[in-house]
């Protein structure tokens, strides 16, 4: 008779919590991607996370307000998603007073991952052993690959720091500058890859005009 092993040796991800920050929250992205299955299980929410995002919400700033109100809506949707459980806890570092460094010591006396958007506090998590689901990461790992030399059309919505230059914006949000692209704002055509830059915040395209192909 073959044994199976216990279903938390086959499934070791379903008790393992994942907190939620309230950059996460107010993004949103990561329930699109718990749709889609590759996040399920149970996801933990502190108070004073809960706390810190109703007072966005309560802001008498417009653009933050509405921010705030958008993370209430996204935990009201993650509550009603099958296959998730969202715990509300109680706990908290009482000698600690910012929000970030009472969720990182939390998460490391729970062994449960942070689930953010925020750069700094994924830095700070990591230098403490606690380990992070960074959506911007997630959302880097799974762009398309361009290489140069590749073409493709692209609308010019601006001008770049050099009024020569014209960019314009992948699906994704991803950047393109393109070389005497200035004088084509607002049109759309085709142009080549010709270099990469990989900055903190992700990869920049440079491309020219694909002067042998026709509009």
């Amino acid at each position: 008779m073959i044994r199976r092993p216990p279903r938390s040796t086959l499934f070791p991800y379903t008790t393992l919590f994942r907190s939620l920050d309230t950059s996460a929250i107010i993004d949103g992205r990561f329930l699109d991607v718990v749709r889609t299955g590759f996040l399920s299980g149970k996801f933990l929410l502190f108070r004073f996370v809960l706390h810190e995002l109703q007072n966005i919400a309560d802001s008498s700033e417009n653009l933050r307000r509405e921010k705030g109100k958008k993370g209430l809506e996204v935990l009201d949707k993650l509550k009603k998603e099958k296959g998730v459980k969202l715990e509300v806890s109680n706990e908290d570092v009482k000698e600690l007073d910012e929000v970030d460094a009472k969720l990182v010591k939390l998460a490391k006396q729970k062994s449960a991952q942070i689930l953010t958007t925020d750069y700094n506090l994924n830095k700070v998590a990591k230098i403490q052993g606690v380990k992070v689901l960074n959506i911007n990461e997630l959302s880097e790992a799974i762009k398309p690959i361009i290489i140069p030399g590749e073409k493709m059309d692209l609308r010019i919505v601006q001008f770049g720091k050099d009024k020569t230059q014209g960019v314009g914006y992948l699906t994704d949000g991803t950047m393109i500058v393109v070389e005497k692209g200035g004088k084509l704002v607002d049109k759309k055509v085709n142009i080549v890859i010709t270099r990469i830059l990989q900055t903190p915040a992700g990869k920049m395209y440079f491309a020219k005009i694909n002067n042998n192909k026709k509009h």
